[in-house]
């Protein structure tokens, strides 16, 4: 759908800006860029740039976490059999991954429980919490989990399990009854929207130098930073900060692919095992893979993929994971087309609610993003749960989620989430009940008249500039986008759209004539086939859109991601 185009503003620019780029070696462009994303002084855009693992905070600066590196430490040290559990998805998979690879690079054994998505659901529970006990587990680690499960973390203490939690989500009002919780979210901290594999790769640090006061062996812990840069951005968390530096530094780990899993990993990707992936490739080609496993109730898989050092055995896997994202894939878009027509259907709703009795659960919160995406409006997607209805909710920037589930929450038999995203359940018979509430809610909040995104670029700009590959590289510099550190967007003056060209059934490649400056170039209009039809070809059109360097089969071009666009009269 159509964007409210506005530019990004920010505090006036001292006039010795000019100076500041000549001294950072970086052109005004660019500099007028860090310095609307609130960058403003030289050192912090030095650091911003060359995010270096030595801006990484001390262990002091993160809430539990010298506590909970010594429990851990003394229980090891004492001979007692360790146990991580893990959750299910991109980022607690590479979270029990980094635990596992420096527990094992001390010589102990440790068992690791990841939770069948269909069977378990999320967190802990009681009865693997026994199996655990009987298998003669005494040390127990959550990574991404555990800060709001309060009674299996009662039974393993019960069991006699030294407990450890290691979490980002946010606590209650009260913790667990651990023996140390090492959570960012307790207190003042460096970076609070650290992913869950950042606080267990930052806790294996410090028990890496904890164990090594007494042993004098200290693990490389730069060999974990592919993982906690995979886990970090599967994780959606804002890239700015410590998650920065980590995701940077990580990003170098997953183009080097020494790990096997890895390498095997970007080639049923389609990405060269040794070559450069971006934050965007990571997100969409190697996380999906994972999640994928996850989903279907087999992230064991991934896991074993990720610590597996045979080459030939992290293939299988690796192949194995690209067949189930597949299938994941192809549930995604028949549940994708389903809930679409629900939604035109409710098109005179303001927050939509739509249901399949036969959709996946697994899937149900990709296809929420997706309708959010092209209809702009809060949406829970909600599927049959045995004789109950669970659900994924998806909401946009105007629109508190959770405080809204929190004014309907006698309608609910759970839920639990933040602003943007949330998951519920409920009994079959609320349902219709549901969709005139939660609609009314979402009315009382924003009003009954449909709104409009907000696209934010930086400044104008020409295909001239456009296509200046000394430009292009300096904004490689501002990497890795995502969340917290948006890609660079520009507008573009009157174009001309010369040709459309269909690849991969849904998408378009443009060929696009710049009137002012006569610079014709290529641009990639993903899943716009229906919205560019072959009508437009010849017609003007103004666009809002991110250049970049395509290094494709080794040959570099530029290419044009759309991120909207206008036809003019």
């Amino acid at each position: 759908m159509a964007k409210n185009w506005v530019q990004r503003e920010g505090e006036s620019a001292p006039s010795e800006l000019a100076g500041w780029a000549e001294k950072l070696e970086i052109s005004k462009t660019l500099i007028d860029i860090l310095w609307l994303r609130g960058l403003h002084t030289p050192e912090a855009m030095q650091q911003y740039l060359s995010p270096g693992l030595k801006y990484l905070e001390p262990f002091c600066k993160w809430p539990g976490l010298e506590e909970s590196a010594a429990v851990l430490a003394e229980a090891l040290l004492a001979g007692k059999k360790m146990a991580v559990w893990g959750d299910y998805d991109v980022d607690g998979v590479t979270s029990s991954a980094v635990v596992t690879q420096l527990v094992e690079a001390h010589g102990y054994d440790i068992v690791h429980h990841i939770p069948n998505r269909m069977e378990e659901g999320y967190g802990l529970n009681e009865a693997w919490i026994e199996r655990l006990a009987a298998d003669g587990i005494e040390l127990l680690l959550t990574v991404d989990c555990g800060i709001t499960d309060f009674a299996p973390i009662a039974k393993a203490r019960e069991l006699g399990m030294t407990v450890v939690v290691s979490d980002h989500h946010l606590p209650a009002e009260t913790l667990p009854d651990a023996h140390a919780i090492c959570n960012p979210k307790l207190g003042e901290c460096p970076c609070a929207h650290l992913a869950g594999v950042g606080v267990a790769f930052f806790l294996m640090c410090a028990l890496n130098a904890k164990l090594a006061e007494t042993t004098g062996f200290r693990a490389d812990v730069k060999e974990l930073l592919d993982l906690v840069a995979l886990g970090t951005i599967a994780d959606v968390v804002s890239l700015s900060g410590q998650n920065r530096v980590l995701v940077k530094n990580g990003l170098l780990k997953i183009k080097e692919a020494r790990r096997p899993g890895i390498a095997a990993l970007k080639e049923v990707s389609g990405y060269a095992a040794g070559g450069t992936v971006e934050a965007g490739q990571v997100a969409f080609g190697l996380a999906p893979r994972i999640n994928a496993a996850g989903r279907m109730g087999k992230a064991d898989i991934a896991l074993e993929m990720l610590l597996t050092k045979d080459h030939e055995r992290s293939r299988q896997l690796a192949r194995e994971l690209d067949v189930m994202n597949e299938e994941r894939k192809n549930e995604e878009e028949r549940i994708l087309d389903e809930a679409m027509k629900q939604a035109e259907l409710q098109s005179d709703k303001m927050g939509l609610v739509l249901y399949g009795e036969d959709w996946h659960s697994g899937v149900i919160g990709i296809v929420a993003s997706r309708v959010v995406e092209k209809f702009y409006k809060p949406t829970l997607i909600l599927c049959s749960d045995g004789e109950k209805i669970k659900g994924s909710g998806r909401s946009i920037s105007e629109f508190h989620l959770h405080e809204g589930l929190c004014n309907c929450k006698d309608l609910l038999l759970g839920f639990g989430g933040h602003r943007l995203a949330a998951g519920m359940s409920l009994e079959k018979d609320k349902l219709p009940e549901l969709r005139t509430r939660f609609n009314d809610i979402v009315i009382e909040a924003v009003g009954d008249k449909p709104l409009t995104a907000t696209l934010k670029f930086d400044a104008p700009m020409g295909f001239n500039l456009a296509a200046d590959f000394t430009l292009l590289k300096e904004l490689e510099l501002l990497q890795p986008f995502g969340m917290g550190n948006s890609e660079p967007v520009f507008t573009s003056p009157t174009l001309l759209l010369k040709s459309r060209r269909i690849f991969a059934r849904k998408h378009l490649k443009l060929e696009l004539l710049d009137l002012d400056s006569g610079i014709t170039l290529h641009a990639k209009a993903w899943r716009m086939v229906d919205d560019i039809p072959p009508s437009m070809e010849g017609r003007k059109l103004k666009l809002a859109y991110s250049p970049r360097i395509d290094r494709y089969n080794g040959s570099a071009s530029v290419d044009l991601k759309i991120k909207d666009w206008e036809f003019l009269p």
